[in-house]
């Protein structure tokens, strides 16, 4: 049985409101903040929440939010659920009202460009280390659509503090979502964050009328960039192997739930990237990260031709399918040789 605890979840997206409901299953007392007024109305009057996740009730257990300092009062957890470049803000009131030290989890996947921070090095930064105890990561192949529906799910957490991932692992942990324990904060962190990369070249690729063998193949030499960045920042090659690495890839490259994904098909069919983030209305974490995980490949002298190839295409005005043709066409190369790390 779970000990039943007051968790505020930051940010009622449509991932913010699926861990909700996982932590309302387990019988806790949830309370879900927005900044947004009329959808804190519709979840607390309507027990719904239908821009981000139609057709799904919310129970009773969940609460909306519309004042932050209220959201968070008395609470020792609190979980983040905004994008990537809402953290800081959303940080900086949080560390203007709050006393007493926090857990604090975090569940975007992305890096910030120009400081090459990932989440948790932000959230060091923001706070001030009186005001939380440990700062876990929540990551994996995990689509809010299903999560929310209570289709089986398998996450990982990992956090500098064992103790505390595992606190984490129990307060989410149930027979629909089950959650492993990792420590490689690092590798979970990048895994996360970069698979959003190859997603979008995996729309592009499929967007152009490529098919799956393009796709597998995308996805297989993303996995070696990724891994090859990843280690050179200190990560666990294994980690890549695990649910934040191929596990999250798998999920992100081939569903039509992938935000990633459907960006970058849209991009395939000749749309702008003016016209993609338009016609998505939600954040599409992977074109922050490519221009981060370009500048993290600078940084590191790390070979990355995807990551490489799709920041020409974004934010260079270069040609989808001249890119992705130019990447099937790459130089020989022995495989295993190209994976070593």
């Amino acid at each position: 049985m779970h000990s039943q605890e007051s968790v505020t979840v930051i940010g009622a997206g449509s991932w913010g409101t699926a861990l909700s409901i996982v932590l309302a299953d387990n019988g806790h007392y949830v309370r879900l903040w927005s900044h947004n007024p009329d959808q804190i109305e519709e979840i607390n009057k309507k027990h719904t929440n239908k821009k981000y996740l139609p057709n799904i009730h919310l129970s009773d257990g969940i609460i909306g939010y519309s004042s932050l300092e209220e959201a968070i009062s008395g609470v020792e957890t609190i979980v983040l659920a905004v994008p990537t470049k809402a953290i800081r803000e959303v940080l900086g009131k949080i560390r203007t009202f709050q006393k007493e030290p926090l857990t604090i989890v975090h569940v975007s996947k992305g890096i910030e460009p120009d400081t090459l921070m990932t989440i948790s090095e932000m959230i060091e930064e923001e706070m001030p280390t009186d005001l939380y105890d440990s700062i876990v990561v929540l990551s994996g192949p995990s689509h809010a659509e299903e999560v929310s529906l209570r289709q089986p799910t398998t996450v990982t957490v990992s956090s500098k503090i064992m103790a505390a991932a595992e606190k984490i692992q129990d307060l989410f942990i149930n027979q629909h979502f089950r959650v492993y324990t990792n420590p490689d904060i690092i590798g979970v962190e990048i895994g996360g964050a970069l698979k959003n990369i190859i997603a979008l070249a995996a729309g592009i690729s499929d967007g152009l009328g490529y098919g799956d063998n393009a796709k597998a193949a995308l996805m297989t030499r993303g996995l070696a960039e990724i891994s090859r960045l990843g280690v050179k920042m200190g990560a666990n090659p294994l980690t890549f192997a695990g649910l934040t690495g191929i596990g999250d890839l798998i999920v992100t490259c081939t569903s039509v739930h992938s935000r990633n994904w459907r960006a970058g098909n849209l991009l395939g069919k000749g749309k702008t990237l003016q016209e993609v983030l338009d016609n998505m209305g939600m954040v599409v974490e992977g074109v922050r990260t490519t221009k981060a995980a370009w500048q993290l490949a600078e940084k590191h002298d790390v070979q990355m031709p995807i990551t490489n190839a799709l920041y020409q295409v974004l934010f260079n005005g270069g040609n989808p399918k001249a890119a992705v043709d130019k990447l099937m066409s790459r130089m020989k190369t022995h495989e295993m040789e190209d994976l070593t790390i």
